[in-house]
C-alpha cells in the first residue's frame, strides 16, 4: 500500500481533505490514508493523530495562551511522520502550523505537497523567499497564483477552486422559506460577518444599525445571519437586541438554501464572496480593522481589490466599503440599491459567471480530481 499522510488544521481544510481522499481513491486503489483531520476526513476513514480542533485557533489573542500546546502538537506530528514514514505528506492550508511541519520534516526526504497556496501575493510578498525547499509541489486554487510562485522555483500547479464543488449554487429557496415560515413576499438579506471574533466584534454592531435603517424602508426584509458553528451562540446573543432578530444558519445546506432565497447579501471579504457569486446573490463587501492596522496594511497590500470575486473579475464588480466607508448609512444605501434597482443586481450577476469561470480546473476536471492527479504525479516523479 502507498501511505499518504494528510494534515488539515481547520474546518475548510477538513472539507478539502475529505474530497481529496475521495478523489485519490477514484484514481488508485492501493492507498492508505493517515494523519490529522476533522469529522469530514474521519468519514473517509482517517483516524486523526489528535483532535484537529487543537490547531484551529485564529488571532493573536487566541494563539498566545496556547503556544505551548501548539508546540507540543507540532512535535507530536513531526514524530508521527518520522515513525510512519509515509510515501508522501500533504499539508492543507493552515500555514501557521503546516509550513512549520513541512520545514521540520524536510530532512526526512519525504515527498511533500502543500494544498492551498499562502496568499503572500496579496501582502508581504517578501515572505515568499522563505518557501523554497518546503514542498515538492504547490497546489494553487487561484488561476493567477502559478505565475507569482513559479519564478521562485516553487513548482506551482493550478488545480481549480473547491468553491465550484461546494454546492452553493444548488440551494433550495422553497425549502428555506418553508422551514423558517417565510411567505413569498419576504426578502432575505444574507449577513456574513466572518468567523473570527475580532471580525464579528467590529462588524456586528454596524450590521445591526444597517438592518435597522433598511427595514425601516423595506419592511419585508428578513436578516439571515450566516454563522460559523463555533461562534453561532455568541452571534445569537449579540443579535438579541436587533430591531428584527435574524434567522441564524450554521450548516452548509441551510446556508445555501438561504442563498437561493436571498435578495441580497452583505459580507466580509474572503471566500464568502465566491460562494455568494456562485449562488448568484448580489452583494456588497465590507470590512473594518483597527485604524493603525489599516494604515500598516495599506503600505503592504499589493492587490487592487480585497474581495476575491473582484480580483477574479479584475474590476470592482461588487462594492467594497472598507474602514470609514463601513458605516450603517452607506451600507444601507448600497444594499438598498441592490434591492430597489434590478439593473444593479443584474449587472453583478452577469459578471459573476465570467469571474467564476476562471476557477475551473484544467480540462474541465473537478478541483479535487485535479489536485489528486497532481499528487499522484508527484508520487511517481
Amino acid at each position: 500500500m502507498t501511505r499518504i499522510y494528510l494534515v488539515a488544521g481547520e474546518a475548510s481544510g477538513d472539507v478539502l481533505g475529505a474530497r481529496l481522499i475521495e478523489a485519490l481513491r477514484r484514481q488508485r486503489d492501493d492507498l492508505e490514508f493517515i494523519g490529522i483531520g476533522g469529522a469530514r476526513m474521519a468519514e473517509q476513514g482517517l483516524a486523526s493523530l489528535f483532535p484537529m480542533q487543537d490547531l484551529a485557533v485564529m488571532g493573536l489573542a487566541e494563539i498566545l495562551p496556547r503556544v505551548m500546546k501548539l508546540r507540543q502538537r507540532l512535535a507530536q506530528a513531526v514524530a508521527d511522520v518520522s515513525a510512519r514514514k509515509p510515501d508522501i505528506l500533504i499539508t492543507i492550508d493552515s500555514p501557521g502550523f503546516t509550513l512549520r511541519l513541512l520545514r521540520a520534516v524536510a530532512p526526512l526526504g519525504i515527498r511533500r505537497v502543500h494544498y492551498v497556496a499562502p496568499q503572500v501575493w496579496a501582502w508581504r510578498q517578501g515572505r515568499v523567499k522563505h518557501f523554497p525547499g518546503l514542498w515538492d509541489r504547490l497546489l494553487c486554487l487561484l488561476p493567477f497564483e502559478p505565475a507569482f510562485f513559479q519564478p521562485f522555483g516553487l513548482n506551482p500547479v493550478f488545480v481549480g477552486h473547491p468553491v465550484l464543488q461546494s454546492g452553493a449554487d444548488r440551494g433550495d429557496a422553497l425549502r428555506f422559506r418553508t422551514v423558517f415560515g417565510l411567505d413569498g413576499g419576504a426578502r432575505p438579506l444574507i449577513l456574513m460577518p466572518g468567523s473570527r471574533r475580532t471580525e464579528t466584534a467590529r462588524l456586528m454592531p454596524v450590521f445591526r444599525e444597517t438592518v435597522a435603517l433598511l427595514t425601516a424602508r423595506h419592511p419585508a426584509l428578513v436578516p439571515v445571519l450566516a454563522a460559523a458553528p463555533a461562534i453561532a451562540s455568541e452571534l445569537g446573543a449579540m443579535a438579541a437586541g436587533w430591531p428584527i432578530r435574524p434567522i441564524i444558519v450554521t450548516d452548509p445546506e441551510t446556508r445555501y438554501d438561504a442563498f437561493a432565497a436571498a435578495a441580497a447579501a452583505l459580507t466580509k471579504s474572503g471566500t464568502s464572496t465566491l460562494e455568494l457569486a456562485l449562488a448568484g446573490v448580489p452583494m456588497a463587501v465590507t470590512y473594518r480593522v483597527n485604524p493603525l492596522s489599516a494604515l500598516f496594511a495599506r503600505r503592504l497590500i499589493k492587490v487592487p481589490h480585497v474581495a476575491m470575486i473582484n480580483l477574479l473579475a479584475r474590476s470592482p464588480l461588487v462594492p467594497e466599503l472598507l474602514q470609514q466607508e463601513c458605516n450603517p448609512e452607506l451600507l444601507a444605501r448600497t444594499i438598498a440599491t441592490l434591492l430597489d434597482v434590478p439593473a444593479a443586481a443584474a449587472e453583478q450577476r452577469a459578471g459573476f459567471a465570467a469571474a467564476l469561470a476562471t476557477l475551473q480546473a484544467p480540462a474541465g476536471a473537478l478541483p479535487a480530481d485535479a489536485a489528486a492527479r497532481a499528487i499522484i504525479e508527484t508520487l511517481s516523479a
